[in-house]
């Protein structure tokens, strides 16, 4: 178009009206204010693009714009219309800005502009166009004509585009990309890559979850565009069903004890074979294979340290037969498997259930892994369910009672009975181990005695000190109470001269065994000091009448059952008395700390931690009917294998008390006994030990701070 004269030029847009336009319009205020708008001719806001740069600034031409009013609908079409005069210098027309002065947005079918010396110029849009109000940003559409003839549409290589045009397409490609914020609408005409993070939906129902797809080595997926819905993720109450939340537990929970390194492959039972079946477990190389798939082989793994276990397949096995025996509970020999991802978190492989040969039944055993298939996805929970059960008997029958009170209280009577209370020793001991028999002597009437707590809430029911007696006979050793010892001996970490403490941690986001291997190191030293200033050599010690009274009272009276065991240490020098009085100082308060006042917090809430399983796994022998109700509801059939009203109630309400400090609770390094005030050394030694826990706390609190550590934190259950 290249004329002097001044053109009158008709634009005439076409939208296609929406199905419940007119109901919505009835009831909708938008609907009735955007009939306003148009009655007073301002419906949409049109300007003409020229392709041409303008000779003398070298710039885009100004468009030039004018405001469109409705004009009729016709067969569930619209027309809205207005006039343009274009001066002769304007160029050809290669585009249109539109903007919806609506306040709803109108599907845009095409702009004709009709009047123009060469023949009509069509827009084909077929877009949405959104209000105005919900974005301001003018839409571009280009023109469907290549100047001087017709086509259907037009391709331009960049350098190929029309001098006018260069901006605009460089601006409309800017706008497509967005900048991956906010939360996209249907409208949005934003193209931005993410992973398939939204497919799930467990806020609504929980069996809705599901992993990422994409940005994993487990999960490989080409990438969606990314609409900016929030990730489909399990709100805080409903993170006690992940199986993030599941692993962190196993590091940073009431348990953290259990962990060990696999060390030999393939697993295997220790029992006899004749009695209980097959003694292979059914976790096999290629299950594991299947799960770390994309990050290593097993042998590398084994290799490099990286499969963890929780094993109490042998412990609890035994007793398999006789709990089924009791009504509404059930147990199985189990196991759980981890990976040790490269962020440093666990990665849940399988678990293990096993219910020995019985009432002429060979033995029953079977792996369950994560998955997305439904029924694999429920039996996964179950299987959880499980495991957790029997984890909670472990932690309040071993990690708990067995190994901070029961196996402590030889301490307090030793202690009582052999040491003067004006003894160093007795008076370092005393913060360590006040209220300990009266706490356990509480617990024989309540809790652990004959149709207590613990027998009518947790797996193992009437057979659960038998179980703590059994660990007791094949677990427990003095030598590996304390730290580093107990790390060691599981394989959590190895001996490193170079690494602080002496040994390197395999988890190294493992907040228990980090944060408790600093406080090892501040208590012995506070105990080194104190001993040390008392004892000046070995003669000193052995020649201690009372001393040496205290710990052969408490091999041979307290653990007598234990009395000839060779790991007894001997007590000879003062390195031999720190290393004792270290590690009954930390059973009797870090460690039973770490395993005690996190109970309310993490297995108040039933679901998290169970206590109990009620009924056997759904797919173990089940009758078409049982199978059928755990298809049909498997959340229903959950709920009637957790703990009872009953037995969760009386659990939570003893959890509470437990978890309480007592009002006059006596903190490690808050108060100083007065006589240490009287000792310069002594005194010193205690300032520099409470500071140094002091400078711990902050510590801690920025660890605990570091979104970076991730099983540091996880959701409310």
């Amino acid at each position: 178009m290249a004329t002097n004269m001044s053109i009158s030029v008709k634009a005439t847009i076409t939208v296609k009206l929406t199905v419940g336009g007119f109901l919505s319009s009835l009831f909708k205020l938008s609907y009735r204010l955007d009939d306003i708008s148009d009655l007073l001719g301002k419906s949409f806001l049109l300007e003409l693009v020229s392709a041409e740069l303008d000779p003398n600034t070298g710039l885009e031409k100004k468009p030039i714009g004018r405001y469109a009013r409705r004009a009729g609908k016709k067969d569930g079409e619209g027309t809205y219309v207005t006039n343009f005069v274009i001066p002769g210098d304007f160029g050809e027309i290669g585009a249109v800005l539109v903007q919806n002065e609506l306040r709803n947005e109108l599907y845009l079918k095409h702009i004709v502009l009709n009047g123009l010396p060469n023949g009509p110029i069509a827009f084909n849009c077929s877009s949405w166009v959104q209000s105005k109000f919900d974005n301001p940003e003018k839409r571009i559409f280009f023109s469907n004509k290549d100047f001087g003839r017709d086509i259907s549409s037009k391709a331009y290589l960049p350098s190929q585009t029309p001098n006018g045009l260069k901006g605009m397409r460089e601006k409309e490609l800017i706008s497509l990309r967005g900048n991956g914020e906010g939360e996209r609408k249907t409208s949005d005409r934003i193209y931005d890559y993410d992973v398939y993070n939204d497919l799930g939906d467990p806020v609504s129902k929980t069996e809705l979850g599901r992993p990422v797809l994409g940005g994993s080595k487990n999960y490989p997926y080409p990438r969606r565009c990314r609409t900016g819905r929030p990730r489909s993720k399990t709100e805080d109450k409903f993170s006690w069903i992940r199986d993030e939340e599941f692993s962190r537990q196993t590091l940073a929970g009431v348990n953290p004890y259990s962990i060990k390194l696999v060390r030999e492959w393939p697993l295997k039972s220790a029992l006899d074979p004749d009695v209980y079946g097959p003694a292979e477990s059914a976790i096999t190389k290629e299950l594991v294979e299947q799960e770390i798939k994309g990050f290593m082989t097993l042998d590398e793994a084994l290799e490099q340290k990286k499969i963890f276990i929780i094993d109490y397949h042998d412990l609890l096995l035994p007793y398999v037969r006789k709990v089924r025996q009791i009504e509404r509970t059930t147990l199985y020999g189990s196991r759980a498997l981890f990976f040790l991802t490269p962020d440093c978190t666990l990665k849940p492989l399988a678990i293990e259930l096993t219910c020995p040969q019985m009432d002429g039944k060979p033995q029953w055993k079977q792996v369950f892994t994560p998955g997305l298939e439904a029924t694999g996805c429920w039996l996964w929970r179950f299987a959880k369910a499980h495991f957790l059960a029997q984890d909670s008997g472990y932690h309040e029958l071993v990690s708990h009672w067995l190994r901070t009170h029961c196996a402590t209280e030889p301490y307090v009577i030793g202690t009582n009975r052999q040491l003067s209370a004006m003894h160093p020793i007795y008076k370092l001991l005393h913060p360590h181990l006040r209220y300990t028999m009266e706490i356990n002597a509480l617990a024989r009437q309540v809790l652990i005695s004959a149709d207590g707590i613990i027998e009518t809430s947790f797996s193992t029911r009437s057979y659960s000190m038998e179980l703590s007696s059994v660990a007791y006979d094949r677990l427990w050793r003095f030598d590996k109470e304390g730290l580093p010892a107990d790390q060691l001996t599981g394989g959590i970490a190895v001996e490193d001269p170079t690494a602080p403490h002496g040994l390197k941690l395999l988890i190294e986001d493992y907040p228990f065994a980090n944060d408790v291997l600093i406080l090892w190191d501040i208590l012995k030293q506070w105990i080194a000091d104190f001993v040390n200033f008392y004892y000046k050599d070995a003669s000193m010690v052995q020649s201690d009448t009372e001393l040496q009274a205290w710990w052969t009272e408490i091999r041979i009276r307290g653990h007598e059952d234990k009395k000839d065991e060779p790991w007894w240490p001997l007590l000879n020098t003062p390195e031999d008395l720190i290393g004792i009085i270290t590690t009954i100082a930390w059973v009797a308060s870090a460690h039973h700390s770490a395993v005690n006042f996190g109970q309310y917090a993490l297995a108040g809430y039933f679901p998290n931690r169970p206590t109990i399983a009620r009924t056997n796994m759904p797919c173990e022998d089940p009758t078409r009917d049982g199978w059928n109700k755990f298809l049909d509801k498997p959340e229903s059939e959950l709920l009637i294998c957790f703990s009872s009203q009953i037995q969760a109630t009386l659990v939570m309400a003893i959890l509470d008390v437990l978890s309480h400090h007592s009002p006059d609770e006596e903190y490690i390094g808050k108060h100083m006994e007065a006589a240490w005030g009287e000792e310069p050394d002594i005194k010193e030694a205690f300032g520099r030990f409470s500071a140094r826990l002091k400078e711990l706390e902050k510590i801690i609190d920025a660890k605990n701070a570091d979104s970076s550590l991730k099983n540091r934190g996880g959701g409310s259950i």
